[in-house]
């Protein structure tokens, strides 16, 4: 392994071009990543900026699309804890085509680097991810969760009583987090338009060259898709 590989990651990419159709209103006049936390009076993107650089992040490129100005305009003005450049689509090129054009911009093209979806709020370890994503010799890891179901179960006995009532379990299942760590090399394994989970990633599996990290016990994340998620978010916040 050289020395480029071994190293932890110290770019990211942030895929910030969605147009957030399920946060309307709140998304009419901005792009998703710049809805704000209730009472924080910052945007889902200034906390992922701010957790990349405490997570020892130099350098973020991140990838505009729909109304890309409100963004541009909000990063020029604003005091970053690290170095940040926007590339702009000019036309879709759907997430795996965004990831790979975006990724052309990182500062170190040798180097591994790790990518998140720009809605996703979370804190947790990130070189902690890249060192599991190195010592499997991953192309990419996927960090997985495991959310809440928005729905209530019931549980039954074996002879169909009801004998509980549980207010948003935890899935069963484990889920794309939405955050990764990529080696160097896995640029060149994008498409150059579509989606990468639909190719790409099922390709690395057949060939044990794709990981996934369970989030840590007490991790905290939450996809931003709906304005429940911005109350459920606010809330959790308060009780820290």
């Amino acid at each position: 392994m050289t020395a480029a590989a071994a190293a932890l990651p110290t770019q990211a990419v942030v895929l910030a071009g969605g147009q957030g159709s399920r946060l309307r209103p709140y998304t009419d006049d901005r792009p998703k990543p710049m809805v704000e936390i209730p009472g924080t009076g910052v945007p889902i993107i200034g906390h992922q900026l701010a957790w990349l650089a405490a997570e020892g992040v130099t350098d973020a490129v991140v990838s505009c699309g729909h109304l890309a100005e409100v963004l541009q305009e909000w990063l020029d003005a604003t005091e970053l804890p690290l170095k940040v450049s926007c590339v702009v689509e000019k036309e879709p090129l759907g997430r795996g085509g965004g990831l790979k054009f975006a990724a052309a911009s990182l500062p170190r093209p040798d180097e591994p680097w790790y990518a998140t979806n720009g809605d996703i709020w979370t804190r947790f370890s990130l070189p902690a991810m890249a060192a599991f994503h190195q010592e499997r010799g991953a192309d990419a890891t996927l960090a997985l969760a495991r959310p809440h179901m928005p729905w209530g179960a019931v549980e039954t006995d074996q002879f169909g009583h009801v004998i509980d009532f549980i207010e948003a379990p935890p899935s069963p299942y484990l889920i794309n987090a939405g955050v990764y760590v990529f080696s160097a090399a896995f640029r060149d394994l994008l498409p150059e338009r579509g989606d990468h989970e639909r190719a790409t990633f099922p390709r690395l599996a057949r060939q044990r060259r794709l990981a996934g990290f369970p989030l840590p016990q007490g991790a905290y994340w939450r996809a931003i898709d709906t304005a429940k998620d911005l109350t459920e978010a606010a809330k959790e916040l308060r009780r820290g």
